[in-house]
C-alpha cells in the first residue's frame, strides 16, 4: 500500500503544486494571463482550463483570484503593509476591486 506521503503526491496534487508555484512567482503581475500560466506549465489555455476545473471546480481565473486573496489575507495578518500595498502586491490593479473581491471571499 502507499504511504500517506505517496498518496499526497498524485499527478493531480503535483499539478496543483506546480500551478501554485507559477502563480506565486507571478502573483504581483496584474497582467498575468491564463495563456502565460499554460505556457509555463506546458499546456494550452484550454487544457489548463479543463484540468483546473476538473480538479478544483473553479475556473483558472477564479482559482488565481482565490490564491491571491489567500496571500492577501496572510499579508493583512502578518505585515504592516497598507491595504493598497497588499492589493498591488498580490496582483490586483486597483485597491477598490481588491476590496470588493476580498469582501465577497471573506464576508
Amino acid at each position: 500500500t502507499d504511504t500517506p506521503a505517496e498518496q499526497l503526491s498524485t499527478p493531480a496534487s503535483r499539478f496543483l503544486d506546480s500551478l501554485k508555484e507559477v502563480v506565486d512567482t507571478h502573483i504581483s503581475d496584474t497582467h498575468l494571463k491564463m495563456d502565460d500560466l499554460g505556457v509555463e506549465l506546458g499546456m494550452s489555455r484550454v487544457q489548463l482550463y479543463r484540468k483546473v476545473k476538473a480538479l478544483t471546480g473553479l475556473s483558472p481565473v477564479e482559482l488565481l483570484r482565490k490564491i491571491r486573496l489567500q496571500k492577501a489575507y496572510s499579508l493583512l495578518l502578518n505585515s504592516d503593509m497598507t491595504i493598497s500595498e497588499i492589493a498591488y502586491e498580490v496582483g490586483f490593479g486597483t485597491p477598490s476591486y481588491f476590496s470588493s473581491c476580498f469582501k465577497k471571499q471573506y464576508d
